[in-house]
């Protein structure tokens, strides 16, 4: 069975009754290179265990389940449990689990599905979730790769430099986590419905340890928000409602120049590390 045929998505679909979904974001590949791509680059044969989020209609699940000894996919939808136990009826080594990825504790199902066996992530993101799942994936610690398609300006975001237009507070939370490459691109008329915009495969490499060290990582982010909040002020500005309560304009100046940092310079053109400087250098400061 070809789950990437339209025709077959439709009749198999019409069998069980389903009805797309707009409020969760459904949208079914209709090019079977694309989960095959996704499924060789998402590190599956060599690690053996895989979560999926979203399967969908499984033409990705089928792809993981010929790789991985076991694939463990999470679906928020009922309507769809019956059409994946007719679309991937072949394959023993794959389990469906009912449930919220957000409201998951992925840990703890990589635990119980694949006891202490190491573990890789593939999801095909609605973009009402992509912050959230993608934050949820990282912080989880269960995963030595994560591969999710989301739409191509998210990916572009995530990967973005310092100083470009793309570049956000969530490109430094991604790249302070994991190493971020976009793999391919994927049209919008690769999918049913058709989107209205492109989306790209993103690799994340979780790391053993943050990309920079920083005193007090709480801080370090809410620097980065709040410089990403006003992004079009000065990063003196901008950190006022973080230090303001506890600095002068004055004494904020004196610790962006201290940085390194040109006292006109904006958030958005700061690396990771000078924004762990920055963050080290306040809660110095704050500390005394």
């Amino acid at each position: 069975m070809n789950l990437c045929d339209i025709e077959t998505i439709r009749a198999v679909l019409g069998r069980h009754g389903f009805h797309f979904s707009k409020s969760l974001g459904q949208n079914f590949l209709t090019d079977e290179s694309v989960p095959r791509r996704i499924a060789e680059m998402s590190g599956a044969a060599e690690c053996g265990n895989a979560i999926e989020v979203g399967p969908g209609m499984g033409c990705l699940s089928a792809e993981l389940c010929r790789r991985a000894d076991k694939v463990v996919a999470v679906e928020l939808d009922r309507a769809l449990m019956p059409v994946l136990a007719e679309t991937l009826a072949d394959y023993d080594n794959f389990e469906v689990v009912h449930g919220d990825v957000l409201e998951t504790d992925l840990a703890a199902l990589c635990k119980e599905k694949f006891g202490d066996g190491k573990a890789i992530a593939c999801a095909n993101l609605p973009y009402y979730i992509t912050t959230p799942a993608i934050t949820a994936l990282l912080e989880s610690g269960a995963f030595e790769q994560v591969t999710v398609m989301v739409q191509k300006e998210v990916a572009q975001r995530i990967c973005a430099e310092p100083g470009t237009a793309a570049y956000s507070a969530f490109s430094i939370y991604v790249q302070y986590h994991s190493k971020a490459e976009i793999l391919f691109d994927v049209p919008a008329d690769c999918f049913v419905p058709r989107p209205k915009v492109d989306s790209a495969v993103l690799k994340l490499v979780p790391l053993d340890r943050p990309a920079v060290e920083t005193k007090d990582e709480k801080l370090f982010f809410s620097l980065v928000r709040a410089a990403f909040n006003m992004r079009r002020k000065t990063l003196v500005n901008a950190l006022g409602p973080v230090l303001g309560s506890s600095m002068s304009k004055e004494e904020i100046t004196a610790l962006v120049e201290a940085a390194g940092l040109d006292a006109r310079i904006r958030g958005e053109r700061l690396s990771l590390a000078e924004y762990a400087k920055l963050a080290d250098l306040a809660a110095e400061k704050l500390s005394n």
